[in-house]
């Protein structure tokens, strides 16, 4: 009886077509949408025709020769300066960020308040507004610490630590929130300094917004163009923004199938990465919504 009743309630013919199978078809379409421009890229990655847009047809030739010549170029050298930099921006971005999100959590002090508005104000405003002002405080930096100045990795991951507070703060305090203080009080009784409490206790339960305030940082460093096309002077010294603009820059001349290439393996690490870390996205974006 229950099956009977099962197969009466489901729609059929037009009724189903009008409220779920239009949906099937608008997802397909947006899939294919999505895909197209990727596998064009990939096409044109092992096409040894050496264009972007010489190819009618995808996959009509199929070569590794574009992979094996941007060995040959500075590519290799990009690629691990952009990871050098978006590892450390990360990694300072998840301290700096976890250490301000406890102390707003945790303590009650004058001034509390007010410095959680100055951050909500303070990101309001890209750091790419900034630019003139980095550049000639980096210029300045140079004749004093010659490895903050620019054309320098370090100097660059200083100028995207300088602004890694802000939304990261506010999405790490309210996930802090949902850790029980009574936790605090417990390790407190048994003898445990803040920093233990820190380090020992709250650092442990807050792993799922750590790792999305990683996996954010890294992957906004990775592809920031601006900033590092400013401090980054010279060629040998670029990221991967930098370099493979460098090589579109030219419409006539651009090396397109190297370009292809480059931009395929310069996804891998991302796609990696989102991999990895994909149990953790969405518990660390929501819990700090909805208990926070």
């Amino acid at each position: 009886m229950a099956h009977q009743v099962k197969n009466d309630t489901r729609l059929k013919g037009s009724r189903w077509w009008k409220e779920v199978g239009w949906k099937h078809i608008l997802a397909v379409v947006v899939i294919a949408f999505c895909i197209f421009p990727l596998l064009y890229v990939l096409s044109a990655s092992l096409s040894p025709g050496g264009t972007l847009t010489g190819s009618a047809t995808l996959f009509d030739e199929v070569s590794g020769t574009n992979y094996v010549d941007l060995m040959e170029t500075n590519f290799p050298s990009w690629m691990l300066h952009s990871l050098v930099v978006s590892t450390a921006t990360a990694v300072g971005t998840i301290v700096m960020g976890a250490a301000a999100a406890y102390a707003f959590s945790r303590f009650r002090f004058t001034g509390r308040r007010g410095g959680l508005t100055a951050l909500l104000i303070i990101q309001m405003f890209p750091q790419m507004l900034a630019f003139v002002a980095i550049f000639l405080l980096l210029l300045t930096l140079q004749d004093i610490y010659p490895f903050l100045g620019l054309g320098e990795l370090t100097g660059l991951i200083a100028v995207y630590l300088g602004g890694a507070l802000g939304a990261n703060t506010f999405l790490m305090y309210g996930f802090f929130n949902t850790i029980p203080k009574e936790l605090d009080e417990a390790a407190k009784i048994d003898g445990a300094t803040h920093a233990q409490i820190f380090w020992g206790v709250v650092m442990r339960l807050v792993t799922p917004i750590l790792a999305v305030v990683g996996l954010l940082s890294f992957v906004a460093t990775y592809g920031e163009f601006i900033l590092a096309r400013i401090v980054l002077a010279r060629p040998d010294n670029y990221t991967l923004a930098v370099g493979l603009y460098v090589w579109a820059s030219d419409e006539r001349n651009a090396p397109w199938s190297l370009f292809a290439a480059g931009a395929v393996l310069a996804a891998i690490p991302i796609i990696l990465l989102f991999m990895y870390l994909q149990k953790y996205i969405v518990g660390g974006l929501t819990a700090g919504g909805i208990k926070g």
